[in-house]
């Protein structure tokens, strides 16, 4: 994900980790209704859906599926290079350290928006990629429908049993390819 600054400045990070929602499931906030606040989520694939929980973090889905049915994905950790491991690592962090809040709901995810998603620096095997249930939340925890990058140090909140990698640049796609 990049964001580019007022000042020209880019900020970015890999998506490390993310949670499905689709409004087939309780958890979804458009399982009940279509409203004013979840309009968004609702829209056309591509787009931000930015909303505030416990009424003071934002949280950041991108809108995909189709239009007028409920589907975003929830991006909940972003590893940053040369920044701390823990500055985006859980969805209000995130959104806090892209200064993301409700006025960019429902933009288009695209670079002329100064905010968008780029393709993967680098391929990641399956076996990388650990799949769960959702936290968080108390509505279908059963689906597995969270993934996460293993060797990433910025997750969350890892699995029981998956203990947290060593210290290491070697896994960042980016710092590697510039070695």
């Amino acid at each position: 994900m990049v964001k580019r600054e007022s000042t020209g400045e880019l900020i970015w990070g890999v998506i490390v980790e993310t949670e499905a929602y689709s409004q087939i499931e309780e958890a979804c906030h458009g399982y009940r209704r279509r409203s004013k606040s979840n309009e968004t989520l609702f829209g056309s694939p591509g787009r931000f859906y930015v909303y505030l929980t416990y009424g003071i973090y934002h949280c950041v889905n991108l809108v995909t599926g189709r239009k007028d049915w409920a589907n975003g994905v929830l991006l909940r950790s972003l590893a940053m290079p040369n920044e701390s491991e823990r500055i985006a690592s859980g969805p209000g962090l995130l959104a806090k350290r892209f200064g993301l809040d409700r006025s960019y709901d429902n933009l288009e995810a695209k670079e002329a928006n100064n905010l968008w998603l780029t393709s993967k620096p680098t391929e990641f095997k399956d076996n990388q990629i650990v799949r769960s249930t959702r936290i968080g939340i108390s509505q279908a925890k059963n689906l597995r429908w969270r993934w996460y990058l293993q060797a990433s140090r910025s997750i969350s909140k890892r699995c029981k049993g998956d203990a947290c990698p060593p210290i290491s640049k070697a896994w960042f796609p980016i710092e590697r390819d510039r070695q």
